[in-house]
């Protein structure tokens, strides 16, 4: 009888340390679930945040990039307007003045003559002035004349201007660019470099090269005047608007200068 309750209690404690280990097995389970659980909500609550936040970086860019191309368009709309109104009415003005000149050149008399004509050479210049300009801020006309022509242009109306020497370079084989917007967003970047060397400079000399790679345009623009210090210069709107510009067409935009060394413009563009 002793060992029959032997046997019982032996039985139960065997049943009860199995019990507690399903038991144990089964809370462990129930943990990784409940753990597993978290983590992918976890995981996918992370992935659902990151696209969020990834979505809203390219919803900005998108709206930045946008911006940045309706002013684009909006400014070449007001220089074509400013190149015709110099076209048409300046320089109709200007064509009417030197032509009313030539007839009082021959009604005066010989002292005054020269003072005449010598007057005539100037307005005559002023008109050969303001046509070159009215044809570098007309886009149709850059687009119809071809890149390397309208800097080449540029330059020398600059050179005929204010500088000693102002040449284009070109090396390795002419790439045309295929989308002509940038073509002329280029052109508008080195004509704000121009500009930034005529007012604040003091340069002799220009120069620009064009260096033509399997994929890829650099263009590089210098002047020899007093320079700057790139760190400490206030960023002024000529500066961002080249910037702006630049990353509007996915190039590489970089401006170096040093106090007495000049100021050099580099733009990479990807021509694929």
């Amino acid at each position: 009888m002793i060992n029959f309750l032997l046997q019982i209690q032996h039985t139960e404690r065997i049943v009860s340390t199995s019990a507690e280990r399903y038991l144990l097995v089964y809370m462990i389970g129930v943990l990784l679930i409940v753990t597993s659980l978290v983590v992918i909500f976890f995981i996918v609550f992370q992935k659902r945040k990151n696209k969020l936040l990834l979505d809203k970086i390219k919803q900005q860019k998108a709206f930045d990039e946008e911006i940045s191309r309706t002013q684009t368009e909006i400014q070449e709309q007001t220089l074509k307007n400013i190149g015709w109104e110099l076209h048409d009415n300046v320089g109709q003005l200007l064509s009417v003045a030197s032509m009313q000149l030539s007839i009082l050149g021959t009604q005066v008399s010989p002292d005054i003559k020269e003072n005449i004509k010598e007057t005539t050479n100037i307005v005559r210049e002023s008109l050969k002035e303001v046509r070159s300009l009215s044809k570098s801020l007309n886009n149709e006309v850059i687009l119809n004349i071809g890149f390397e022509k309208s800097i080449t242009n540029e330059l020398d109306r600059l050179k005929r201007m204010k500088f000693t020497s102002a040449e284009l370079h070109v090396k390795g084989n002419t790439i045309p660019i295929e989308n002509k917007k940038h073509e002329i967003i280029m052109f508008r970047i080195l004509q704000e470099f121009f500009s930034n060397s005529v007012k604040y400079s003091e340069a002799k000399n220009l120069k620009v090269k064009l260096d033509y790679e399997n994929e890829n345009l650099c263009i590089q623009a210098s002047d020899d005047g007093k320079g700057f210090n790139v760190e400490t210069a206030e960023k002024g709107s000529g500066l961002l608007n080249m910037k702006s510009r630049a990353a509007l067409i996915n190039a590489t935009f970089n401006l170096t200068s040093k106090i007495g060394e000049g100021v050099t413009l580099t733009i990479d563009y990807p021509l694929s």
